[in-house]
């Protein structure tokens, strides 16, 4: 492996590449054995019907956002390793009138601190769900429960491992994606099919939906939202790719590619599917399990109540179908398992490149500490942050798999999906603003669907409160701490820039890049 300049990453990636780090991000199968459990239990299970059309809605959502964000790829392919961070700051700075270039170094600031509550909260999740499927795979292997400490060591070593990945470089992370997401969505597209099959075999026990038009056939709006809050975990990483632009050989043509064809495959065609067949094969028998009891006097709901009490709903599904349909349903689910652990450690590695890389960007800036600005020499990898950010995912994934309890999850969850809502929506905003005096601009294109982004992700962001306001019992105290949690880092942002050692620094950064920046073309 050559060096590269000092300073500077490695530009390897090709259209493939980038497209399959994206794909790995939002590892289809991985969230439907890992979020069935959150989405089947928000509030007592009642909105669990809507789960098919919330994530239909979060994907219109996802899609809107996206094609944002390669439009603001395409115009500004040297954003490097800043994404939305760089987006906000060029949008301002190529406007006429001096009062919006004022306001550029507060956009990005805005945008790269809420960035790192989405960014940095993401890979703990992905090592909680880890530090669960590890216990869910060891306790049925050996039949014996996990307790606190080897559950908390199985996630800090989890953890590590894709940190060590992380930091040998971008190049063994994309090979990694793409066996990753081969053997992934060959099992899960397997798994889907056996539902499917089962449930047409098996049309005389009590399901959750009468038939198949009821899985697609939306009940409640405000169901779909509390469904939506979630479902955009599943979605999130497409616009990760952006982030690796300083590493692709044709930022200008394949980020933009590159983060819509990972949406659609991933969301568009394998989640859509996936959850259909998941909604339509579930009953009381299917989500049957003999550890679980359910409280007297609640309603099966077709086999909702049970899922929501389980840690791995999906797991007992797979194990009750194949015990039916093929005689081996220990085996398959095991085997279903390992796959979806294989492609959270896929979905953690891709966290970590996307969380580290727009750090880095703000610390070359001098507006994060120096530390998170360092690349190492052979590697060309931001190893300061890769450390960090790994301590930092591996302390929170404890927090949420170790003793397992939905409730820690669903805080860390709700937090880190508010500030994906608050990123995307401030993005979709960006790109109006980055269009309003350019010669090329379209109605459609650059402000019709990027405000409809805006609207949505804010209608959003209005659920997750209303949600803390009317749900209720335990969803609404998860979701006040997480609202809470939220506060807390916008204070910690605010604090930051006014005690920055290198804030002095940072304006000059600020002012020289002030200095250069280009003025939006004339119209014509």
């Amino acid at each position: 492996m050559s060096d590269v300049p000092s300073g500077e990453m490695r530009r390897s990636l090709t259209l493939t590449g980038i497209t399959v780090n994206a794909m790995a991000l939002i590892a289809p199968g991985a969230f439907l054995w890992t979020t069935f459990q959150i989405q089947a239990s928000q509030k007592g299970g009642t909105t669990a019907t809507d789960m098919w059309t919330g994530l239909l809605f979060a994907l219109v959502l996802a899609l809107l956002t996206a094609y944002s964000y390669s439009e603001l790829a395409r115009i500004y392919p040297d954003a490097g390793a800043g994404s939305s961070y760089y987006f906000a700051e060029a949008a301002l700075l190529d406007r006429e009138g001096p009062k919006m270039r004022a306001f550029a170094r507060t956009a990005k600031l805005t945008v790269g601190w809420i960035s790192h509550l989405y960014y940095w909260l993401y890979p703990s999740i992905m090592v909680g769900f880890m530090g669960i499927l590890f216990g869910y795979l060891y306790s049925a292997i050996f039949h014996h429960t996990l307790t606190y400490i080897p559950q908390a060591i199985g996630c800090v070593s989890l953890a590590l491992v894709c940190g060590y990945i992380a930091f040998r470089g971008i190049s063994g992370s994309t090979m990694t994606a793409i066996i990753i997401n081969v053997v992934q969505i060959t099992c899960l597209v397997a798994v889907s099919f056996l539902f499917i099959a089962y449930r047409l075999g098996h049309g005389h026990e009590i399901y959750a939906f009468a038939n198949a038009g009821k899985v697609v056939i939306p009940h409640s709006f405000i169901h779909i939202i509390y469904q939506s809050t979630i479902a955009i975990l599943l979605l999130v990483g497409f616009e990760s790719v952006t982030a690796l632009g300083s590493e692709a050989l044709r930022p200008e043509k394949d980020i933009k590619k590159g983060v819509l064809l990972s949406l659609i495959i991933q969301g568009g065609i394998c989640y859509l599917f996936e959850y259909f067949a998941a909604n339509f094969v579930t009953s009381t028998t299917t989500t049957a399990n003999a550890a679980i009891t359910l409280p007297p006097g609640t309603n099966p709901l077709g086999g909702f109540s049970s899922a929501a009490l389980d840690p791995a709903p999906i797991g007992t599904v797979v194990k009750n179908v194949a015990a039916t349909t093929l005689h081996a349903g220990t085996a398959v689910s095991l085997i279903v398992a390992a796959t979806v652990l294989i492609a959270l450690l896929g979905t953690t590695l891709a966290c970590l490149n996307t969380g580290v890389r727009v750090t880095y960007a703000m610390a070359k800036d001098k507006e994060m500490p120096g530390l998170l600005s360092l690349l190492h020499g052979r590697f060309a990898t931001p190893h300061g942050g890769i450390l960090v950010l790994t301590l930092i995912s591996a302390a929170i994934g404890v927090y949420c798999a170790t003793p397992y309890n939905v409730d820690n999850i669903t805080q860390i969850t709700l937090a880190s999906n508010t500030g994906t809502f608050l990123v995307y929506g401030m993005t979709c905003i960006v790109a109006v603003v980055a269009f309003a005096e350019r010669h090329d601009k379209h109605l459609l294109k650059h402000m019709v669907i990027p405000g409809l982004g805006a609207l949505m992700n804010l209608a959003e962001l209005c659920g997750v409160v209303y949600l803390a306001i009317t749900a209720g019992g335990a969803t609404s105290k998860d979701t006040y701490k997480a609202l809470g949690l939220v506060a807390l880092w916008i204070v910690l942002g605010v604090v930051w820039v006014a005690v920055n050692p290198n804030k002095h620094d940072a304006r000059k950064v600020h002012e020289d890049r002030t200095v250069r920046a280009p003025k939006a073309p004339t119209p014509v």
